[in-house]
């Protein structure tokens, strides 16, 4: 291979469109833009959504929900997905999402520890949050719930 004869891809580079150069172009004389009205004008046509006046689609439906900016999304986590780690383990925010435990939120304000489920080992967990029936289980199991 020679620098000299390297090309682009056979169909990506296409020539661009000569409007207005004769009839034998087929985009001579109104250059695709037919005859008269709005279209065929310079700088013609109408923004988009613009409906010919009729109110328009967004207009007509009513407003739904907004987006609080000040809640908090937690990693939330089950006392059932823990069943299977080991005894003695510390478990946190970094070591549910390095053992595929949970999954990770956008922008998460931490770990939420759920009651759903058995725990039977002695865990050590620490979470941004417990629910009562979690905190409960886990110290019940001989573990510890600390918060973060």
């Amino acid at each position: 291979m020679r620098i000299d004869t390297i090309q682009p891809a056979i169909g990506s580079n296409t020539p661009a469109k000569r409007l207005g150069r004769g009839i034998g172009s087929g985009l001579g004389k109104t250059s695709g833009k037919g005859h008269k009205g709005q279209w065929a004008r310079s700088g013609g046509g109408v923004r988009p959504g613009f409906e010919g006046g009729q109110t328009p689609l967004h207009r007509r439906l009513p407003k739904r929900g907004f987006n609080n900016r000040e809640k908090k999304y937690y990693v939330i986590v089950n006392l059932s997905a823990l069943a299977n780690v080991a005894a003695g383990t510390v478990v946190d925010y970094e070591y549910v999402l390095a053992n595929k435990l949970a999954k990770q939120v956008k922008d998460n304000a931490g770990l939420k520890v759920l009651g759903t489920g058995e725990l039977a080992c002695a865990l050590t967990v620490k979470a941004a949050k417990f629910s009562a029936a979690a905190k409960e289980a886990i110290e019940k199991a001989g573990g510890t719930a600390e918060t973060v």
